[in-house]
């Protein structure tokens, strides 16, 4: 990662602990131990935002594009979905769809051609160039990831997605 690093775990930790003491201080009825979990997704979120982005800004991608190349890419990389299924798959609205497929097509990272089953819909799929860069993007990506969780045991790793599932859903 370049630029400002972010604070190291035992920094974020004193911080933490100086927040929670600083409350107890001057309101000792609260429980703010919630504050401090919640702050410490906060910061963990942020970090790992930055260290995702500045990677994809190295294909000149956002999240929004990136999301579509991988999902497009998932299906098998070959197939062509309409901006509808796109859409449902990636949990958004059609019209948001419809302005990243035009983005990725200006770009010649995806094709548009007309559904054989409905003349009035179009199919969407990766074009060789897009089937390229969404293969060498998805593996610096997990690379940034793998980075990321490099403190943390597999066992941890699998702890933690469960227990943040939990919260999220």
């Amino acid at each position: 990662m370049r630029g400002k690093q972010p604070p190291k775990p035992e920094q974020t930790s004193s911080t933490m602990a100086s927040i929670q003491a600083q409350w107890r201080a001057a309101r000792p009825d609260l429980d703010c131990r919630p504050m401090a979990v919640i702050g410490q997704l906060w910061r963990t979120s942020q970090t790992a935002m930055r260290a995702v982005e500045a990677n994809l800004k190295r294909y000149d991608l956002d999240m929004a594009g990136f999301d579509v190349l991988l999902t497009l890419r998932r299906q098998g990389g070959d197939k062509a979905l309409t901006p509808g299924e796109l859409a449902r798959d990636m949990m958004m609205s059609p019209p948001a769809m419809t302005n990243r497929i035009d983005r990725l097509a200006a770009r010649q990272l995806v094709e548009r051609s007309a559904d054989p089953d409905d003349r009035r819909a179009l199919r969407v799929r990766l074009s060789e160039k897009g089937r390229a860069l969404a293969d060498t993007a998805v593996e610096t990506h997990l690379a940034v990831e793998e980075e990321l969780l490099s403190s943390l045991s597999q066992s941890e790793r699998d702890q933690l997605s469960m227990l943040l599932s939990r919260i999220g859903g």
